[in-house]
């Protein structure tokens, strides 16, 4: 068995707060693995990056994270090539990283599952994605990174005041398809050129995004590739219409285009770049699939 304790990182706001009562269950089924449980203090996303630093460095047998998309991609940022066991469980409102990497749905379970991973000392590798921006700063995500219309409408949402929950994402959307248009992107994909003119970008190791739009279906983390869609200019009516087919139909759309790549170099102004759900930065940028990069307990 391994040694060391479970750092958790656990965000209390996830979900919509509705598995605040969660967290006594999570640390008992945790602790079967025989280990001490800790629970990172963390007040704001730079807190909880900074805690799990410390908790790596410090020989944390595993680092588990409490929560959603969101709070995963904070805890990646530590465990990332390192030799430290992760583990997921999934309580936010999108569980996208956790639905594609098969950990279990229900957040006992997954709990129970990371227990008994660290008893046997087993793990699973996993893929994740290395994005470098303007400011030569690494950021890892696990599920997909956006850089079309969803980061336009997402930049547009964070800078919202009113009005508050989804209804405010909502109107992010109206608000942008009024003036929705075209950009030119720089792509290339493993050295070769696929420059386009288009209103999509979403670059994945897992296939979904948004709380389960399987926007790259086929993505798969543990490949060695990195999933790419892009699509071509479309009008406000056919952007309404991808959206709910994103069950699996729109990879077949004439206006899409897929491809894999383990390196994708991508670039067009005045765009935001958003990953696991997370502003990481302008274009351009650089994301590299780094195979095994993780430990999954699970």
């Amino acid at each position: 068995m391994t040694s060391g304790d479970i750092a958790v990182l656990a965000n209390p706001r996830a979900g919509r707060g509705r598995h605040r009562d969660l967290l006594p269950g999570v640390v008992q089924r945790l602790g079967a693995a025989g280990l001490p449980v800790r629970l990172l203090e963390a007040h704001s996303s730079e807190d909880a990056e900074k805690a799990c630093h410390r908790a790596v460095a410090d020989g944390a047998a595993a680092l588990v994270a409490v929560g959603g998309d969101g709070t995963v991609h904070q805890a990646l940022q530590s465990a990332a090539t390192r030799p430290v066991g992760f583990g997921v469980v999934p309580a936010g409102t999108g569980n996208d990283f956790a639905a594609g990497t098969g950990v279990p749905a229900d957040p006992l379970a997954a709990a129970s599952a990371i227990a008994d991973a660290l008893l046997a000392g087993r793990h699973r590798p996993i893929d994740l994605a290395r994005a470098v921006g303007t400011d030569g700063e690494p950021r890892w995500f696990g599920a997909v990174l956006a850089a079309g219309f969803d980061a336009i409408v997402n930049e547009r949402a964070n800078r919202m005041r009113w009005p508050r929950g989804p209804r405010r994402y909502d109107l992010a959307i109206v608000l942008e398809m009024v003036t929705v248009r075209p950009r030119v992107y720089a792509l290339e994909l493993d050295g070769a050129d696929h420059g386009f003119e288009g209103t999509l970008v979403a670059i994945g190791n897992c296939p979904s995004y948004g709380g389960g739009l399987r926007i790259v279906p086929d993505a798969d983390p543990a490949d060695g590739l990195l999933d790419v869609l892009i699509a071509a200019p479309l009008s406000r009516w056919a952007m309404t219409r991808l959206k709910p087919a994103c069950g699996e139909a729109h990879v077949t759309d004439p206006l899409v285009r897929t491809f894999r790549a383990k390196q994708v170099r991508l670039h067009a102004d005045d765009i935001i770049a958003y990953a696991d759900g997370e502003r990481i930065g302008p274009l351009p940028m650089e994301i590299t699939c780094v195979p095994g990069a993780l430990r999954l307990l699970v």
